[in-house]
Protein backbone atom coordinates (compact mmCIF):
# COMPACT_ATOMS: atom_id res chain seq x y z
CA UNK A 1 0.00 0.00 0.00
CA UNK A 2 2.75 2.46 0.81
CA UNK A 3 4.48 1.45 -2.28
CA UNK A 4 1.03 2.48 -4.27
CA UNK A 5 1.19 5.68 -2.61
CA UNK A 6 4.12 6.54 -3.45
CA UNK A 7 3.79 5.87 -6.99
CA UNK A 8 0.91 7.83 -7.10
CA UNK A 9 2.52 10.75 -5.42
CA UNK A 10 5.55 10.29 -7.73
CA UNK A 11 3.10 10.20 -10.74
CA UNK A 12 1.30 13.50 -9.26
CA UNK A 13 4.77 15.15 -8.89
CA UNK A 14 5.77 14.40 -12.53
CA UNK A 15 2.51 14.75 -14.30
CA UNK A 16 2.56 18.31 -12.02
CA UNK A 17 5.96 19.49 -13.27
CA UNK A 18 5.54 18.22 -16.82
CA UNK A 19 1.92 20.33 -17.07
CA UNK A 20 3.81 23.07 -15.50
CA UNK A 21 6.61 22.89 -17.84
CA UNK A 22 4.32 22.92 -20.97
CA UNK A 23 2.32 26.27 -19.15
CA UNK A 24 5.38 28.06 -18.84
CA UNK A 25 6.58 27.01 -22.15
CA UNK A 26 3.40 28.51 -22.96
CA UNK A 27 3.44 31.79 -20.86
CA UNK A 28 7.25 32.11 -22.21
CA UNK A 29 5.77 32.19 -26.15
CA UNK A 30 2.81 33.97 -25.78
CA UNK A 31 5.27 36.53 -23.74
CA UNK A 32 7.80 36.47 -26.81
CA UNK A 33 5.38 36.93 -29.06
CA UNK A 34 3.53 39.81 -27.22
CA UNK A 35 7.44 41.04 -26.86
CA UNK A 36 8.59 41.17 -30.83
CA UNK A 37 4.98 42.71 -31.48
CA UNK A 38 5.88 45.72 -29.50
CA UNK A 39 9.10 45.73 -30.43
CA UNK A 40 7.74 45.84 -34.22
CA UNK A 41 5.31 48.40 -33.05
CA UNK A 42 7.95 50.40 -31.28
CA UNK A 43 10.38 50.10 -34.48
CA UNK A 44 7.28 51.12 -36.48
CA UNK A 45 6.46 53.98 -34.52
CA UNK A 46 10.44 55.02 -34.34
CA UNK A 47 10.52 54.38 -38.10
CA UNK A 48 7.17 56.70 -38.72
CA UNK A 49 8.55 59.51 -36.56
CA UNK A 50 11.92 59.30 -38.51
CA UNK A 51 10.16 59.87 -41.37
CA UNK A 52 8.30 62.60 -40.41
CA UNK A 53 10.83 64.36 -38.50
CA UNK A 54 12.71 64.10 -42.16
CA UNK A 55 9.61 65.52 -43.63
CA UNK A 56 9.54 68.04 -41.39
CA UNK A 57 13.17 68.79 -41.71
CA UNK A 58 12.70 68.99 -45.78
CA UNK A 59 9.77 71.07 -45.27
CA UNK A 60 11.89 73.92 -43.29
CA UNK A 61 14.78 74.00 -45.21
CA UNK A 62 12.62 74.23 -48.08
CA UNK A 63 10.40 77.37 -46.29
CA UNK A 64 13.77 78.47 -45.43
CA UNK A 65 15.20 78.78 -49.09
CA UNK A 66 11.90 79.68 -50.71
CA UNK A 67 11.76 82.88 -47.82
CA UNK A 68 16.05 83.59 -48.54
CA UNK A 69 14.89 83.28 -52.12
CA UNK A 70 11.75 85.87 -51.66
CA UNK A 71 13.94 87.92 -49.43
CA UNK A 72 16.02 88.71 -52.38
CA UNK A 73 13.46 88.72 -55.10
CA UNK A 74 12.42 91.58 -53.23
CA UNK A 75 15.55 93.48 -52.65
CA UNK A 76 16.28 93.36 -56.27
CA UNK A 77 13.00 94.96 -56.97
CA UNK A 78 13.50 97.78 -54.71
CA UNK A 79 16.45 98.13 -55.51
CA UNK A 80 16.06 98.27 -58.95
CA UNK A 81 12.39 100.67 -58.39
CA UNK A 82 14.88 102.93 -56.52
CA UNK A 83 17.46 102.86 -59.48
CA UNK A 84 14.85 103.52 -61.84
CA UNK A 85 13.47 106.50 -59.87
CA UNK A 86 16.91 108.31 -59.19
CA UNK A 87 17.79 107.85 -62.95
CA UNK A 88 14.08 109.48 -63.59
CA UNK A 89 15.13 112.52 -61.10
CA UNK A 90 18.41 112.59 -62.68
CA UNK A 91 16.55 112.40 -67.04
CA UNK A 92 13.89 115.28 -65.91
CA UNK A 93 16.92 117.53 -64.46
CA UNK A 94 18.99 117.47 -66.83
CA UNK A 95 16.55 117.31 -69.67
CA UNK A 96 15.12 120.36 -68.09
CA UNK A 97 18.36 122.37 -67.76
CA UNK A 98 18.89 121.34 -71.24
CA UNK A 99 15.91 122.77 -72.25
CA UNK A 100 17.07 126.38 -71.61
CA UNK A 101 16.09 129.37 -73.69
CA UNK A 102 19.22 129.54 -75.98
CA UNK A 103 18.58 125.76 -77.03
CA UNK A 104 14.50 126.84 -77.64
CA UNK A 105 15.58 129.92 -79.72
CA UNK A 106 17.62 127.49 -82.08
CA UNK A 107 15.16 124.46 -82.32
CA UNK A 108 11.65 125.81 -82.60
CA UNK A 109 12.31 127.69 -85.85
CA UNK A 110 14.28 124.24 -87.06
CA UNK A 111 11.49 122.34 -85.71
CA UNK A 112 8.58 124.90 -87.74
CA UNK A 113 10.54 124.99 -90.89
CA UNK A 114 10.56 121.42 -90.86
CA UNK A 115 6.55 120.74 -90.43
CA UNK A 116 6.11 123.94 -92.59
CA UNK A 117 7.66 121.39 -95.54
CA UNK A 118 5.72 118.89 -95.02
CA UNK A 119 2.36 119.21 -97.60
CA UNK A 120 -0.22 117.61 -95.87
CA UNK A 121 0.35 120.11 -92.80
CA UNK A 122 -1.56 123.73 -92.38
CA UNK A 123 -1.95 126.15 -89.91
CA UNK A 124 0.89 125.44 -87.65
CA UNK A 125 0.80 126.86 -83.56
CA UNK A 126 3.62 126.90 -81.60
CA UNK A 127 2.76 126.43 -77.85
CA UNK A 128 5.13 127.38 -75.12
CA UNK A 129 4.98 128.03 -71.21
CA UNK A 130 3.66 131.62 -70.99
CA UNK A 131 7.47 132.62 -69.68
CA UNK A 132 8.96 131.34 -72.16
CA UNK A 133 6.48 132.74 -74.85
CA UNK A 134 7.40 136.41 -73.26
CA UNK A 135 11.28 135.75 -73.34
CA UNK A 136 11.45 134.89 -76.88
CA UNK A 137 8.53 135.87 -78.75
CA UNK A 138 10.05 139.02 -80.05
CA UNK A 139 13.41 136.10 -81.27
CA UNK A 140 10.70 133.89 -82.62
CA UNK A 141 8.95 136.84 -84.61
CA UNK A 142 12.11 137.66 -86.45
CA UNK A 143 13.29 134.11 -87.08
CA UNK A 144 9.79 132.68 -88.17
CA UNK A 145 8.60 135.88 -89.75
CA UNK A 146 7.94 133.90 -93.20
CA UNK A 147 5.95 131.29 -91.49
CA UNK A 148 3.72 133.90 -88.94
CA UNK A 149 2.88 135.34 -92.61
CA UNK A 150 1.23 132.08 -94.06
CA UNK A 151 -0.62 131.92 -90.32
CA UNK A 152 1.91 130.12 -87.81
CA UNK A 153 0.44 131.24 -84.49
CA UNK A 154 2.51 131.78 -81.01
CA UNK A 155 0.41 130.65 -78.47
CA UNK A 156 1.14 130.20 -74.64
CA UNK A 157 0.22 126.99 -73.20
CA UNK A 158 -0.19 126.76 -68.97
CA UNK A 159 0.34 123.49 -68.44
CA UNK A 160 3.77 123.54 -70.43
CA UNK A 161 6.93 124.12 -68.46
CA UNK A 162 9.76 123.73 -70.48
CA UNK A 163 10.11 122.69 -73.96
CA UNK A 164 6.88 123.36 -76.75
CA UNK A 165 4.61 121.33 -78.95
CA UNK A 166 3.61 122.18 -82.23
CA UNK A 167 -0.32 122.09 -83.23
CA UNK A 168 -0.87 121.47 -87.19
CA UNK A 169 -3.82 121.86 -88.65
CA UNK A 170 -5.62 124.48 -86.77
CA UNK A 171 -5.40 122.31 -83.35
CA UNK A 172 -6.38 119.02 -85.05
CA UNK A 173 -3.08 117.20 -83.89
CA UNK A 174 -0.26 117.65 -81.15
CA UNK A 175 3.30 116.84 -81.51
CA UNK A 176 4.88 117.22 -78.14
CA UNK A 177 8.62 118.26 -77.78
CA UNK A 178 8.23 119.28 -73.70
CA UNK A 179 10.55 118.36 -71.42
CA UNK A 180 7.63 115.94 -69.78
CA UNK A 181 7.32 114.16 -73.05
CA UNK A 182 11.39 113.52 -73.88
CA UNK A 183 11.16 112.52 -69.99
CA UNK A 184 8.92 109.31 -70.70
CA UNK A 185 10.16 109.05 -73.71
CA UNK A 186 13.95 108.19 -72.32
CA UNK A 187 11.94 106.08 -69.14
CA UNK A 188 10.28 104.37 -71.69
CA UNK A 189 13.21 103.14 -72.96
CA UNK A 190 15.33 103.07 -69.89
CA UNK A 191 13.26 100.87 -67.14
CA UNK A 192 13.21 98.17 -69.55
CA UNK A 193 16.91 98.41 -69.97
CA UNK A 194 17.06 98.36 -66.26
CA UNK A 195 15.10 95.57 -65.80
CA UNK A 196 17.66 93.82 -67.93
CA UNK A 197 20.41 94.60 -66.47
CA UNK A 198 19.03 93.33 -62.96
CA UNK A 199 18.11 90.17 -64.24
CA UNK A 200 21.23 89.74 -65.86
CA UNK A 201 22.95 90.71 -62.73
CA UNK A 202 20.92 88.23 -60.77
CA UNK A 203 21.51 85.49 -62.80
CA UNK A 204 25.51 86.45 -62.70
CA UNK A 205 25.63 87.05 -66.20
CA UNK A 206 27.62 90.64 -67.50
Amino acid sequence: MDIQLQELIDKIKKDGVAASEQQSALIVSEAEKKAAGIIAEAEKKADDMLKNAKAEISRLEKASEDAVAQSCRNMLITFRESLVAELNALIQSETQNAYSQELLKELVPETVRAWSKNADVSELSVLLSEKNLHNLEASFKSALKAEIEKGLQLKSDKTLGDGFRIGVNNGEAYYDYSAEALVELFASYLNPRVAQIMKNAAKGND
